[in-house]
């Protein structure tokens, strides 16, 4: 990928679950491309050539790449976190990571949810997306918009222990002024009544999710 084009303000993170040829189409053109760890099997797989690649290599072996960052096993950031590190000090605008959700490790799962929240809160849009799943975050001062697209299911979960002033318009079940709590899934699979759905919260953040299968 090149760092050059209307993109170059979006950066996309390839983690380690396994990413499809489908995915591809989260990858804009003149995006900057990071594979973290094992997520460089995602860019050969998918034939990308990663901008840069990070990690401490304990879930692949470390690849031969020039533009290669090893990071110490011991160390407070995830491999993602730290790629998101870095979009921020590329002053990215949008941060895409693919490869962050599912598979066997629910503990990664849940720590790129935390990497997106922590983006979204630096003043950058982050996605985490797989084929079934696409999850925006949603924070105090900025309004969500979100088109019906092909999704079925749009559903809102706290982070942060609870989400107050939650304000959901154009879905079947519209919400005005609400509380939301990590201990009760009131936001779950909710639905597109229109063809926008506006989002906004007065304290706390969350995950919102797109979801198109059952």
């Amino acid at each position: 990928m090149s760092g050059n084009g209307d993109n170059k303000n979006t950066v996309v993170i390839l983690s380690a679950c396994p990413v499809s040829e489908k995915m591809k189409a989260y990858i804009p053109q003149g995006a900057y491309l990071i594979a973290c760890d094992a997520g460089y099997r995602n860019a050969q797989r998918l034939e990308l050539i990663p901008d840069l690649v990070v990690g401490d290599f304990d879930s692949a072996p470390q690849p031969q790449e020039k533009n290669l960052v090893i990071l110490p096993h011991e160390k407070d950031d995830t491999d993602t976190q730290y790629a998101a590190r870095l979009a921020l000090e590329r002053k990215a605008e949008k941060v895409i990571i693919l490869g962050g959700l599912g598979g066997t490790r629910l503990e990664h799962t849940l720590a790129n949810l935390a990497t997106g929240l922590w983006l979204e809160k630096q003043g950058v849009s982050a996605i985490l997306a797989n084929e079934e799943s696409r999850i925006h975050f949603l924070i105090p001062g900025k309004d969500l918009v979100l088109s019906r697209e092909n999704w079925k299911y749009l559903s809102v979960l706290p982070l942060e222990g609870e989400m107050t002033g939650v304000d959901i318009q154009g879905a079947y079940y519209p919400l005005e002024n609400a509380r939301l709590t990590s201990d009760y899934p009131l936001g779950v699979s909710n639905e597109f009544a229109a063809e926008r759905v506006m989002l906004r919260c007065h304290k706390g953040g969350g995950a919102v999710i797109l979801t198109n299968t059952d």
